[in-house]
């Protein structure tokens, strides 16, 4: 099936989501598969190229791209069937700046998202070209809670935001129809409106230190590219070489350093 998007902003996610599908689904290939706007426009190019006979299989990051990957006929496996890292996978961001630093989350699939890029060889952010700001934090940063005991995670955060420069930020519970949003992994949402993030390495490894801080939605170093599209189909692909990871996986720090015996 194909799909038609319907505004100047869709045919942009939809040129990188066909760019990013040519660019990495090849037979035998595994790739994660991100969730949000642009990731569901990459998964139905995706969906179109395995209806083709594309031998392939995707991790998806949501529950909600699990159902878009199933419906098109996509395989699908469970992370914690890997026994080894996915080649990549491909995901959007609500904003990135011109280093590759993310902020993701406002779908609620923060988590997910953090994992299974963790789980993978190199993340390759897509995105449409609004996405690109100067500095982060116009979008609210996404920070997923457990339920027990919110407020008194949410004054934590609140101490560290103002330990670190963050005067008064505003951070609320999101809700969604009167009721609070619910992660995929049964938790909620607090979004911290900081406007201008000044140190992002610095503040996304001290979020997770706080009790009841599951995950933030400040993805620093974690993308290898990024791959952009604007309106008219024009893609462009930026390089990122070296990276700063405030949070760099295991296996990555094993991998880097056999490399660098083999050198």
């Amino acid at each position: 099936m194909l799909y038609t998007p319907e505004t100047a902003q869709d045919a942009a996610k939809y040129a990188v989501g066909r760019a990013a599908v040519e660019r990495y689904a090849h037979d035998g290939a595994r790739l994660g598969l991100g969730s949000g706007t642009t990731s569901a426009w990459f998964v139905r190019a995706f969906g179109e190229k395995v209806a083709e006979g594309l031998d392939v299989v995707g991790v998806p990051t949501s529950t909600a791209t699990r159902d878009l990957a199933l419906s098109l006929g996509i395989p699908l496996m469970d992370l914690n069937d890997l026994n080894q890292p996915l080649d990549v996978t491909l995901d959007g961001p609500d904003e990135v700046d011109h280093d590759g630093d993310m902020i993701k989350g406002g779908g609620a699939c923060l988590l997910w998202e953090r994992m299974v890029a963790a789980a993978s060889h190199k993340m390759v952010c897509i995105a449409d070209d609004s996405k690109l700001v100067e500095t982060l934090g116009k979008f609210a940063l996404p920070i997923e809670v457990i339920p027990f005991g919110w407020k008194a995670t949410r004054r934590s955060i609140a101490s560290l935001l103002d330990d670190l420069g963050y005067r008064e930020t505003e951070i609320v519970r999101r809700l969604r129809d009167g009721e609070p949003v619910v992660t995929d992994s049964g938790n909620f949402v607090l979004d911290a409106h900081l406007d201008r993030i000044t140190d992002k390495a610095l503040l996304d490894t001290n979020l997770n230190w706080i009790a009841g801080v599951v995950e933030n939605g400040l993805f620093t170093g974690i993308a290898s590219e990024i791959m952009m599209a604007s309106p008219d189909g024009e893609v462009r692909i930026i390089d990122l070489p070296h990276r700063y990871a405030a949070r760099v996986p295991e296996w990555r720090k094993v991998s880097d350093l056999d490399h660098g015996r083999q050198q």
